[in-house]
């Protein structure tokens, strides 16, 4: 991952993670998960998708029908 990534979407549940980075992939966007979850007990962290600058806006207004805000 190059140094202009930067995260679009957060969840403490990978599943959502993964579904975000297909829609993302079925785009033409390339997508990361990064899992920042506790590796131990896996009861707490954040699960977070990373795309490049120049994707961010884009990818934002995909994955707004995954978000809860």
């Amino acid at each position: 991952m190059e140094d202009n990534w930067i995260s679009v979407y957060t969840t403490e549940l990978i599943w959502q993670a993964e579904i975000a980075k297909q829609i993302l992939s079925e785009n033409g966007i390339e997508a990361v998960v990064i899992n920042k979850r506790d590796s131990s007990l896996l009861s707490f962290g954040e699960v977070k998708v990373y795309v490049s600058e120049d994707d961010a806006e884009k990818s934002k207004e995909l994955l707004k029908p995954l978000s809860l805000e």
